[in-house]
């Protein structure tokens, strides 16, 4: 089955450009659009997209509430991709924060836009670019810190946190660590857990944040 997407901005020809990329690939499907984050709800719960591409500056709701709104409450809610015109963006990093899963600049290649929306589908890596990581480290407080610090992370935790803060699937930390895939996935589960993250994202932000793992 083929992965289905959501378009989400106050951009014609922008619907229109994703569109056309996407619908060029034999396994991405476009099943809606919509022209404000206000319209997202009704229309995941309708069409039950596997991924909503999101705008984050919009003007009714941006980006950022519509994720919220989204992931508040729509049982197993889709990934959130957000596309913005600036990659140094704060509102990017709080729709981050919010929950979106990953990043996409307006101007990327069509070939970058698949692979992002693949990328996002499948769950298992992360698109976190450098001035978004540097965002999350500015942002960093004692409360991060001593957050990360409870969690009491093993030493294979901490080494697989890390590699998922550089956007490494868990076929490519496995093959980093000499571990089996399984074992990733369990220890993966484990520091979302601890760290109570609900997803990559998340926990990766937090990494940044408590300065656990530092930009560049």
């Amino acid at each position: 089955m083929p992965f289905t997407v959501l378009l989400v901005d106050d951009e014609p020809l922008v619907r229109a450009g994703l569109r056309a990329v996407l619908e060029a690939q034999p396994d991405i499907e476009v099943v809606g659009e919509a022209a404000d984050g206000a319209a997202v709800l009704p229309l995941v719960n309708r069409l039950r997209p596997d991924v909503v591409a999101m705008d984050v500056r919009m003007p009714l709701m941006d980006g950022i509430e519509a994720t919220r709104l989204v992931l508040r409450t729509v049982s197993d809610p889709p990934k959130i991709l957000v596309v913005t015109t600036f990659e140094n963006d704060e509102y990017v990093y709080e729709a981050l924060r919010a929950g979106a899963d990953g990043f996409l600049l307006k101007r990327a290649r069509p070939a970058e836009i698949v692979h992002a929306v693949r990328l996002v589908a499948e769950g298992e890596s992360l698109l976190f670019p450098a001035a978004v990581r540097q965002l999350a480290a500015e942002y960093g407080t004692d409360t991060a810190r001593a957050a990360l610090d409870r969690a009491a992370l093993t030493e294979r935790e901490a080494a697989v946190l890390r590699l998922m803060a550089r956007g490494l699937s868990n076929a490519e930390i496995a093959a980093t660590l000499v571990v089996g895939v399984e074992t990733v996935k369990s220890h993966v589960s484990s520091v979302l857990a601890k760290l109570g993250a609900r997803d990559r994202t998340q926990a990766v932000i937090a990494a940044y944040e408590s300065g656990f793992v530092a930009p560049g």
